[in-house]
Parts: C-alpha cells; structure tokens; sequence
C-alpha cells in the first residue's frame, strides 16, 4: 500500500515498557512532528490488553495538540480541521518482541545466514542449531523444547546439495515438538528455506505438527545469501500467528492500516534508508532497557545483531557480569568503591524504571552505558562479515571441518555516520555527554558524524517509510535527527604530547583558524548547527586521517550542537592502567568536552 499525501499521521510504537505515540501533519509543502505522548504498556496483568495503553498514549496526544483522535476507543479516521488521521501505523516489541531459532546443517555458513536473515526481520535469535555444533541429538531436542520459540527459521544445503544433513535437523523439530509462548491451540510457525531438492521429504516430516512455509532457499549457492524471502516471510507469520494470540493485538491490528512491524525491523528499514539514500556507510545503535540493537550497512550490505543480554535497567547486570566491574571502573572520573558500585547496579537492576538523581548517579550510568555499547558493537563485528567459506572449492566434509572466519566488513574509516537512540543517548542531560559516549564506544576513525535521534522516533518513521517514505524522511531530517557535530580522529599511535594533527578551518564567512592538537588530547572547536566549514587536514606522518599515513584530507563539516570534536587520543585507544592517572585523564577529557559543568 502507498498513500498520496495524507494531511495528519499516527504513529505509535509499543516498547516492553513504555508505548510512545506521535503525531505527524503536513504543514504548507512540509511534514512536521507536531506532539509526542506516552504511556505505560499495557501487556501483562492486570490489564493483558497492549490496546489500552495505546488509547493511553493517543489521549496524551489529543491533549497536548488539540486534535481529536479518538471516538471512544476508535481511531478517527479521515481528516476534518482539528479532527481525524488519515493514516495509522504501528510498531511493537511487546511481550518481548518476536523470539525464534534458527537452524542450519553448518554452523559457520547456512546457520549463521539464517540468523542474519532472522535478526534483520527484527527477531531475537534465542539459539542456532546446527549439525556440526557439538552436540547430540537428544540436548538439541530438550534445548528446542525448554526455550518455545515464536518461531523456527530452518536452512541448510545450497540447491542441488545433499539433502540428508537438513532432513536431520528437522526431524529433531518434529521430535522436539515444541509448544510456543502464546497461545496453546495454535501450531508453531516454522520456515523452511533450505535446499529445494529437501522440500518434499521437509514437507512429510513437518506439515503435521507445525504451521510450515516453504520460501526460497536462503543460500541457493556458496557465494551468495538471498535473505530477503525468509525476512519478508518472517515478517508475515510475526504478524499471523505471533502478534494474533498476543494480548490485545487482534484488535489492534484492525486499527492499522498496515501490519505491525516489529520495533528493531522499522529502526533497521530507517538506517538502510539513510545509507542507501546517500550512498554513504552508517551504523545505528539502540540503546535500550533489556537489549542493545546495533544497525550497519557498509558496501550496501545491510546487518543488524541483537545484544538480548545488554541493557540499562532490567538487563544492567549483565551489562556488568560481561563487562566486568574493571571495565565500568575505568570510565569513572573519581574513585568509587567497587562494593557500592555493585550495589548501585543492582538497584537499578530491581528498580527499572528510576534515572539517575546525582551528578555521580549519572557518571555511573554513562560508565556503564558505553560498556553496554562497546560489547554490543564488538558482536555486532563478528556477525557482519563476508560470506564464509566463498572462493575455494570444497567438498561437503570440507565444509564441516572449516574453521576459516568470513572478513568483517566493518570499516571504520569509511564510516560516514553514527546514530544514537535509546534512553542513555537520546535522554542524556546534556548533548556533549551523548557524543563522547558514542565515540568512546565506537571508536569512529578519521571523518564521522555523530548525531542522535531526538525523542526516540525511529521506529515510527521506518514502518512509515514503507507507506509513505516522502514524511518519514522529512520527519527524521528535520525532528527526528539531531545532528551533533564531526568527530576527527587520527589513526595511529604516538607519544604523550608530540604533535599529532594540523587543522586548518576555513569558514563560509571568510575567516580561518589554525590549530596543532597534541597526542593524548581530545579538543572541541565551535561550529555551530547548520553552519558548514572547509577543513584542511594535515597527519603527522604515522598518523593517517583517510587518504594513508602523514597524506592531507580537505573535506566539508557540518556543524551540530556539540560542535566539531577532534580525537587525538590515538587509534587504538588506550587509558592509562594507574588507577590516578586514568582519573586525571578522563577529567582532562571530560572537562575539554564541557561534560558535566559545576553551572
């Protein structure tokens, strides 16, 4: 379905804990957000109907813009003055979001397709099961039977392979015959898109006990993945057997005029627009309270992975038990004893929903937010790769031996643009503090942008975009993204205080500034919003800023709110192990990036 210009959209987005609901109009030849309500999800008891607090969050909205939306527990439809939407879509990861399995015949090359086709549908992979992962039939049947997925995503075998490996492993789901999350009467919805000489004996083995679809293989051939057919099928039994005995959803999906989309596959859809639109390399990052999304697109090669154990407030723990408390300490500008910070974790832990109400509070938060983010972005690397086992001709028992690991085709120095969303980046007190968590967790090299989404919009604006992609993209250049500045940061490692780079800033109104910044020194130079500037950048001849080691790049910046951040603190980066050193450091730092100011 695509809509000729409507007047007024709604948009809302049920998150576990929170459903934000916004409210879109066209203004002269432009769209503009006009309000942003919210409210508490309504999934669990008492109320175990998500509608209501979609009605909760809309009602905020009639409110604060003046229009009525609601005919007691209908959305209005068809614009009339301060009246009516003429369009109202939905996202949803209540519940939990849409948890599947996925399994293949090798781990490293059709399992692990499968769960890039899972995850870029928007689904939290619980586990893959493979042929050749180590374990015995009977643990694999107990394992698919303990987590009762929403869904199975089967793979295995190119087209015209042997068909034996994956007739096995669905055997083992016949075996299992695992009962799903919600609703008892109903059979688990399981894909099949594997070789194609297996559908039949697929077909006898599963069509009884399970909801089964056949797609296109995912991997007809070794050197290429076609995994849009499995995420679109997803993307379907999500909505006709997951979301339907879900509570509430039924009725809300008659709301709709088109399917919820799951939360993490709306953000993902908006960060491939971005990157295809301008043809530029982009990582997105959601920083959440249960799971930490990260969403890449380099070579137009499309990734997203899900962290389902790092999060700010139920998931904070882990945050620590994967991180370890060394790894949060370092980030913390003054000494604080390890016994109480444990403390302070786990109060956060049993307490949710609270923010941060002291300045120390909040440094701790940030500590281990770019912890959450660093780890997030270290399995994001591992699971964005090339295809593995491509470029050498072997045999299936080749196969199974392979160790070989596919290239990451992260590359940070022809990243164009970081954006940040969630609670810790969106909701940061201060802006400057949102930037430098994103580059101490990424670690962007030469040129990047950073910027955050302002109010957390993104997954309204990406299922959006699938109607109506002209005010999606408005919205979010204009409300939704908040440019924040240009990071600068010289690959290479030197001496504390030896001359690094040569930045030579010439702005639109005529005047020009030159600066030498040192080894070890982060620097914040003005620039305002809007404002764009020819920079003239000359390395030292270790240092390399994009064009090779000591070779000079001229580009353009664009201002932000934070302004234009040069990172001469070396790539990689290390902080000092003394203990009093590090915090001299990071005051340094923090103070040089005006973090957190006495005023």
């Amino acid at each position: 379905m695509k809509l000729k210009d409507p007047k007024r959209i709604l948009a809302t987005d049920c998150g576990s804990t929170t459903t934000k609901a916004i409210l879109i109009e066209k203004k002269g030849e432009e769209y503009r957000l006009v309000v942003r309500g919210e409210a508490p999800t309504t999934v669990e008891a008492p109320f175990e109907d998500v509608t209501k607090g979609v009605l909760n969050a809309v009602m905020e909205v009639e409110e604060l813009s003046g229009t009525k939306l609601l005919d007691g527990e209908n959305i209005i439809k068809g614009v009339k003055d301060k009246e009516g939407v003429d369009l109202y879509v939905s996202t949803s990861s209540a519940g939990g979001g849409l948890q599947m399995m996925v399994a293949g015949v090798v781990l490293t090359m059709t399992a692990e397709s499968a769960a890039r086709a899972a995850l870029g549908a928007g689904a939290i992979v619980m586990d893959v099961i493979a042929s050749n992962d180590g374990r015995l039939p009977h643990e694999k049947i107990q394992r698919i039977r303990n987590l009762r997925p929403d869904m199975i995503l089967l793979s295995g075998g190119i087209n015209g392979g042997t068909v034996s490996h994956v007739v096995e492993l669905a055997e083992l789901i016949k075996a299992a015959d695992p009962q799903p999350r919600f609703g008892a009467g109903y059979e688990l919805p399981v894909i099949y898109a594997g070789n194609k000489d297996a559908r039949e004996i697929i077909l006898k083995t599963l069509k009884e006990n399970t909801a089964l679809v056949i797609v296109e293989n995912l991997r007809p051939v070794l050197e290429r993945e076609n995994l849009s057919p499995a995420r679109n099928k997803i993307h379907d039994q999500f909505m006709e057997h997951v979301m339907a005995h879900a509570p509430g959803y039924k009725e809300l999906m008659k709301k709709t005029d088109v399917p919820i989309m799951p939360t993490p596959g709306a953000v993902g859809l908006l960060v491939e627009t971005v990157a295809k639109k301008e043809k530029i390399d982009a990582i997105g990052v959601d920083i959440g309270g249960a799971t930490t999304d990260v969403f890449s697109v380099f070579q137009g090669i499309f990734n997203r992975t899900v962290s389902a154990n790092l999060g700010m407030s139920y998931s904070i723990s882990n945050v620590l038990a994967e991180a370890g408390i060394e790894n949060i300490m370092r980030w913390l500008p003054e000494d604080i004893d390890e016994r109480s910070l444990r403390n302070r974790i786990r109060n956060k832990m049993i307490r949710p929903t609270t923010i941060p109400s002291a300045l120390e509070d909040l440094k701790i938060e940030q500590a281990i937010a770019r912890e959450a983010l660093r780890l997030a972005f270290e399995q994001h690397k591992n699971m964005a790769v090339g295809l593995k086992g491509v470029q050498q001709e072997r045999t299936i028992s080749d196969a199974f031996a392979q160790t070989m690991t596919g290239e990451t085709l992260i590359n940070l120095m022809s990243l164009s643009i970081i954006i940040g969303s969630g609670g810790s980046l969106s909701h940061a007190p201060r802006r400057n503090q949102a930037a430098l968590m994103a580059i101490d967790a990424f670690l962007p090299e030469g040129v990047t942008r950073i910027a955050v989404d302002s109010i957390f919009m993104m997954p309204h604006l990406g299922v959006l975009s699938t109607v109506h992609e002209e005010s999606a993209t408005e919205v979010f250049e204009k409300d939704c993204l908040i440019p924040l500045g240009h990071c600068i940061a010289p690959v290479g490692e030197g001496k504390e205080g030896a001359n690094v780079l040569k930045i030579k800033i010439e702005y639109k109104n005529g005047k020009a500034d030159e600066k030498v910044i040192k080894y070890g020194k982060i620097v914040l130079l003005p620039l305002a919003q809007g404002e764009t500037a020819k920079l003239i950048l000359q390395p030292e001849k270790g240092f390399n800023v994009g064009e090779g080691r000591g070779k000079p790049l001229e580009t353009t910046a664009i201002g932000g709110l934070v302004g234009l951040i040069i990172d001469c603190r070396g790539r990689p980066f290390k902080l000092p192990d003394d203990k009093n050193k590090r915090i001299e450091k990071l005051n340094k730092w923090f103070a040089a990036m005006n973090m957190y100011p006495e005023k």
